[in-house]
């Protein structure tokens, strides 16, 4: 492990992007205020609503939701979180990018963002980088993690992909060598947040798993699409105490808000 945080370490360290290290972004400056501007890639994934709408109203309740987080009204703040929903396509890894992003855009906070959904990886578009080795590489064939851990264009946040599409994705999540990463990788720095994307636990077996190790869950369920019944099943599951919140998401009012699962509408 002590490449990994080496690797880490170094990111933690280098609070600017040089300029020649990543292309420009070819959005109008005047869409994104001044004191927000940040060197972009050319393509950003219009799903980045806390990148190039930052002070839109989605971004807006990333703001809260991550306020939420860091500032809870007793105890510590949870250091590792796992976003998940209750089937596909709801939007966690939506979710779990921009989550990312806005703490990463604090004034002291670090994230690693893993993308732990091995059957059908998200975050390398959402952040522009192309298909390549990552965690599953590191799991299944002992490739070097350092070496895949990805600088992403937003100070103080770096990317861990997935990796190549295994043929054993429960086997790798559930292993030992899994457990060991993440409780090394969320206690390792007070001032680093962990956020993991997971597939559907109700289609897969190793969410489960990773649910056991960290330290909060998010759900993400779809509006107009998820039933309350599916939110509660997963409160069940893995207990109210480790349940940091529900997430409504394509709502026809705000595109994200905090909401309680005794006030989902959806009963059907």
């Amino acid at each position: 492990m002590g490449k990994l945080f080496d690797a880490l370490e170094k990111a933690r360290q280098d609070h600017r992007v040089q300029e020649d290290e990543v292309p420009v972004h070819t959005v109008k400056t005047g869409e994104i205020p001044a004191n927000d501007r940040q060197i972009l890639p050319k393509t950003v994934h219009p799903s980045m609503v806390t990148l190039l709408k930052p002070h839109s109203l989605e971004a807006e309740q990333f703001r809260i939701l991550k306020n939420n987080i860091l500032f809870p009204e007793k105890g510590d703040p949870p250091r590792s979180i796992m976003i998940t929903s209750p089937s596909p396509s709801e939007g966690k890894s939506f979710v779990a990018a921009n989550l990312a992003v806005s703490i990463a855009k604090s004034i002291d906070e670090y994230v690693l963002l893993m993308d732990c959904d091995l059957r059908s990886p998200t975050l390398h578009t959402l952040f522009s980088f192309p298909e390549g080795p990552g965690l599953s590489d590191h799991l299944a064939r002992a490739m070097p993690l350092p070496e895949m851990l990805k600088k992403t264009f937003i100070n103080k946040l770096t990317l861990l992909p997935a990796g190549s599409i295994p043929q054993n994705p429960s086997e790798l999540l559930s292993s030992e060598q899994m457990r060991t990463l993440l409780y090394e990788v969320k206690s390792r720095y007070r001032d680093r947040y962990v956020i993991i994307d997971t597939p559907p636990p109700n289609l897969t077996s190793e969410t489960n798993a990773i649910a056991r190790v960290v330290d909060g869950i998010v759900i993400v369920v779809r509006y107009g699409k998820t039933t309350r019944k599916q939110v509660e099943n997963l409160i069940d599951i893995y207990g109210r105490k480790k349940i940091l919140g529900v997430i409504k998401n394509f709502s026809k009012k705000p595109v994200l808000s905090r909401y309680p699962y005794s006030h989902y509408g959806n009963t059907s």
